[in-house]
């Protein structure tokens, strides 16, 4: 087939042939940049929305903890912790308490009567409380204690005796504090403590 069009016409219609599908590409990457700033729109408000889902999380969390009372919680933690660490103090000692006690009671002077003991930290030592009926009772207390035949303390260090008149108990007037250190073959631990440094 001939093509009689002036060429004019023929390069009119080139360019409009171009024309057109540089329309349609213009077109295609329009649509294609709107589809991108919608996702990018969407992610925005999902990220927003995220935060601010989280940070109402965080808020609601905080509100239930303080009405936990977590401070008390924490306190009671550390009460626990100071009683453990007692219990681990005392049984570190390897104290048999129930034939300690009766043996001190064994060797306590009529008119003495043990009220109280306590185990030292980290010397070893141990406080004692007597109630006695008078001053010279007291010192037998601390005189019994720290004979050898006794077999419980090396050596025991009378403190104070304090006597009152007008002591809740008119029979035993006098508090008597003793602070004593276990004889190292004292029968009433687990384990007999061994001097250290010591060669077989």
């Amino acid at each position: 087939m001939i093509n009689l069009l002036p060429p004019a016409m023929k390069q009119e219609y080139r360019f409009a042939r171009r024309n057109t599908s540089l329309v349609h590409w213009a077109i295609v990457f329009a649509v294609g940049m709107v589809g991108i700033a919608v996702v990018i729109g969407f992610g925005q408000l999902y990220i927003q929305n995220s935060i601010k889902n989280y940070a109402a999380q965080a808020d609601a969390s905080r509100a239930q903890l303080k009405a936990q009372k977590l401070d008390e919680t924490q306190a009671r933690v550390s009460d626990i912790s100071s009683s453990l660490k007692l219990l681990v103090q005392v049984l570190s000692k390897q104290i048999l308490f129930s034939k300690l006690i009766q043996q001190i009671g064994s060797v306590t002077p009529p008119g003495a009567a043990l009220t109280d003991l306590q185990i030292g930290k980290l010397e070893g030592a141990t406080n004692l409380q007597f109630i006695a009926s008078d001053y010279q009772t007291g010192t037998q207390v601390q005189v019994n204690l720290q004979d050898p035949a006794n077999k419980i303390f090396d050596k025991a260090d009378l403190l104070s005796i304090n006597c009152s008149v007008t002591a809740t108990n008119p029979k035993y007037p006098c508090q008597v504090t003793i602070r004593a250190a276990f004889t190292k073959s004292n029968p009433f631990l687990f384990i007999t403590p061994t001097t250290t440094g010591t060669k077989k």
